[in-house]
């Protein structure tokens, strides 16, 4: 799904949180997000899906403005924070209702699933426990999952790595390098870890206080150089 951004902004009373006045990202683009706290990354994100009301400018996703349609939901998956998750359900009960909000069957639902079981590590499923009761990492697990069990067109993930042990890091990275390349989705992946972002990111933009300050090439990986030269503490 292709994305443009055109004179989007969004300010919080005199402070700019996103000022971007034009923006493409192709569709089947793997693209890293990255900047420190503040930078935007998630007022960006909430924007994309709707969550929030921009002060001017549009977004349209796959030639559909959001503000102004709901078609996009369906061709959309995206986990930013656990406010995503529906906290009294079990993991099953969960996925069982996002899969029927997407109208798949319970067959096809529990295929889907059986999918990220590597990921999930026998820790979310079968645990006979509400979400709200899970770890930090397996809630965020939780989320992620449901946002690819429709096998969307768009993939939004908001701090995707936060939580996660090392090994669970390791397999979402080859997980999402993977769906892209399985089904041509866009994803938006944002991350304060740069090692991470790199690894899996052919294309990384930089925002800083609202502003879009580099599109980077990461196709051979380096951008890395570029990045710790950005943040790099000067003494």
């Amino acid at each position: 799904m292709e994305i443009i951004i055109e004179n989007l902004l969004k300010c919080y009373g005199s402070k700019e949180a996103v000022n971007i006045e034009e923006y493409r990202i192709a569709e089947g683009t793997l693209l890293g997000l990255v900047g420190n706290n503040g930078a935007g990354k998630t007022t960006l994100f909430r924007l994309l899906l709707d969550l929030l009301k921009a002060d001017r400018g549009r977004v349209t996703l796959g030639g559909i403005n959001p503000a102004e349609s709901e078609e996009w939901k369906q061709q959309t998956g995206a986990y930013v924070d656990d406010g995503f998750l529906i906290d009294y359900l079990t993991p099953e009960e969960y996925f069982h209702f996002v899969g029927k909000m997407c109208g798949l069957s319970e067959a096809v639902t529990d295929e889907r699933i059986a999918l990220y079981a590597d990921f999930m590590n026998g820790e979310v499923m079968g645990q006979q426990k509400f979400i709200r009761n899970l770890s930090a990492g397996n809630k965020q697990k939780v989320g992620i999952v449901a946002a690819l069990l429709n096998e969307p067109k768009l993939v939004v993930l908001d701090e995707p790595f936060n939580f996660l042990d090392p090994t669970s890091q390791s397999v979402i990275k080859h997980m999402l390098r993977e769906y892209n390349a399985r089904t041509g989705a866009t994803i938006l992946v944002s991350s304060h870890n740069l090692n991470h972002t790199v690894d899996i990111c052919p294309r990384i933009a930089l925002l800083e206080q609202g502003r879009l300050l580099r599109d980077i090439d990461n196709s051979n990986k380096q951008a890395e150089q570029e990045l710790e030269s950005y943040f790099e503490v000067k003494e």
